[in-house]
């Protein structure tokens, strides 16, 4: 099965949002559903499935310090296997005692439950390195996150 997300380095300009105003964690995911949407990947509705997830089992979705990612099962409101990146104008807390709040939000829209599990382990090797989050939060274009993430993904796996 080919990941993908790969190379996460060539996202579509639409799929990146920079400094969305949000005013809570909903508002947040709504965005990266938006930016999902806008890439052609998922339906806007798509983004009310992924709060729904979050309010039956609460903030795992903040994975890193500063960091979530906002996904739902396959549905018809997925047209294909992409990925989104939203950056807030300030950051929200999503709940998550460890990893609050959250500044970078990933949407992830997968066709097959599969990509779903391949995709959250590649973005588990690019985020490896703390300093990308925070760069990718300070980004002031869609050109500079690429960049962010092509470094980011040339790294060495941990433990390699």
């Amino acid at each position: 099965m080919v990941d993908p997300l790969r190379p996460l380095h060539e996202l579509p300009d639409a799929a990146i949002a920079l400094h969305a105003v949000a005013d809570d964690w909903r508002d947040a995911i709504r965005a990266s559903a938006q930016a999902l949407a806008a890439a052609g990947f998922a339906e806007p509705e798509y983004g009310e499935r992924m709060i729904a997830l979050v309010e039956e089992f609460g903030p795992y979705i903040v994975i890193a310090p500063g960091l979530a990612l906002a996904h739902a099962r396959p549905g018809p409101d997925v047209h294909g296997a992409g990925l989104s990146i939203v950056t807030l104008a300030q950051p929200v807390a999503f709940g998550h005692s460890h990893n609050d709040p959250v500044s970078v939000v990933l949407g992830l829209a997968a066709t097959e439950n599969d990509q779903h599990v391949a995709s959250i382990a590649s973005l588990a090797n690019v985020f490896n390195d703390e300093s990308v989050i925070p760069a990718i939060a300070a980004a002031v274009t869609a050109d500079e996150v690429r960049a962010l993430l092509r470094r980011a993904s040339s790294q060495p796996a941990a433990g390699a």
